[in-house]
C-alpha cells in the first residue's frame, strides 16, 4: 500500500466524532498550517509568533507590522469557528465561504480597500483585480453566481475521490478569485474543510514549496489541467502526516550519536 493510502487509512482510524477529537489530532497541525498558509503571502510571519498566538493568545516582543499578528490570530479564530461544522460535515455554501473570509481577514484590509474601494471582510470584491500570470478571475458582477455554481458542482459530486474534488474546488476557487484580499488563505482553508468533512486528512502547503504550488494553479488557469495540483496535494499530505504515520508504525527517526558529532572536533 502506498504511503498516501496508508495515511488516509490512518486518519480514518481516528474516528473523529467531536471537536475535542479534532483538537487532539490537529494539535500540531493547526499551528503549522496557520504558519505556512500565512507565510506564503506574508514574509513577516514566524512559526514562533504563530505558536504563541495559538497556545497563549499573545505575542511578546513583537517588532513587525500589526497585520501579521492579526492574520495569525484570525487563523486561530477561524479554526475554532469551523471545527464543529467539520465534525458535523456541513455542506459547502456561499455563506460558509463568506464566514471563512470574514474570520481570516478581519482587521487586515488596508486603507485603499476599506475606505477608497469600500470593500469589507466577508464581502465579495467590488472591483476587478489582476490575479496572476494569466489575469484570471471572475468579474465582480459574476463572482456570486460563479461561486454558487462551483459549490453546487462540488456538493453534488457523486464520485469518491475526495482529493481530486478538493483539488478542483481549490483551483476553481482561486480562478474565480472572489475577494479583494485573502483568497489564498480562504482557498486553502476551504480545501482542508472539504477534505476533513469527507473523512480525509488535511494538508499543509509548505512555504518552501510555494513556487511549485503556484505553478500547479497556473497550469489549471492556463489549460484546466488538474493532475499537477492533485499530485502536488498528494505529496503535501505525505509530508504533512509522515511523522504521525511513522509513530503509528513504531518507526523511530535516526539521529547521530555523540561519537559521530564529536569525531574530528
Amino acid at each position: 500500500m502506498e504511503k498516501y493510502d496508508r495515511i488516509v487509512k490512518l486518519w480514518q482510524s481516528y474516528r473523529i466524532v467531536s471537536p475535542a477529537d479534532l483538537d487532539k489530532y490537529l494539535d500540531s497541525f493547526r499551528v503549522l498550517f496557520a504558519f505556512h498558509s500565512g507565510k506564503i503571502e506574508n514574509d513577516e510571519i514566524t512559526w514562533y509568533d504563530t505558536r504563541e498566538i495559538f497556545e497563549n493568545g499573545k505575542v511578546i516582543n513583537f517588532t513587525g507590522t500589526p497585520r501579521a499578528l492579526f492574520e495569525q490570530h484570525n487563523q486561530k479564530i477561524c479554526y475554532e469557528a469551523l471545527k464543529e461544522k467539520i465534525v458535523n460535515r456541513e455542506a459547502l455554501s456561499v455563506e460558509l465561504v463568506k464566514e471563512i473570509h470574514r474570520a481570516l481577514t478581519q482587521g487586515t484590509y488596508d486603507e485603499r480597500r476599506y475606505i477608497v474601494h469600500n470593500e469589507r471582510p466577508g464581502e465579495f470584491k467590488k472591483h476587478d483585480y489582476v490575479t496572476g500570470m494569466h489575469e484570471v478571475g471572475s468579474s465582480a458582477e459574476d463572482v456570486e453566481s460563479d461561486l454558487e455554481e462551483l459549490i453546487d458542482e462540488v456538493n453534488f459530486y457523486a464520485g469518491e475521490d475526495a482529493l481530486k474534488a478538493a483539488a478542483y474546488l481549490h483551483a476553481r476557487f482561486e480562478f474565480i478569485h472572489p475577494f479583494a484580499d485573502g483568497n489564498g488563505r480562504v482557498g486553502r482553508t476551504l480545501m482542508n474543510y472539504y477534505l476533513m468533512a469527507h473523512d480525509h486528512p488535511p494538508l499543509i502547503v509548505y512555504d518552501e514549496h510555494k513556487r511549485l504550488y503556484f505553478e500547479c494553479l497556473e497550469r489549471y488557469d492556463k489549460a484546466e489541467e488538474l493532475s499537477p495540483l492533485v499530485e502536488f496535494m498528494k505529496y503535501e499530505i505525505e509530508k504533512t502526516w509522515e511523522n504521525a504515520l511513522n509513530l503509528n508504525d513504531g518507526i523511530k527517526s535516526e539521529h547521530k550519536g555523540l561519537s559521530d558529532l564529536t569525531q574530528g572536533m
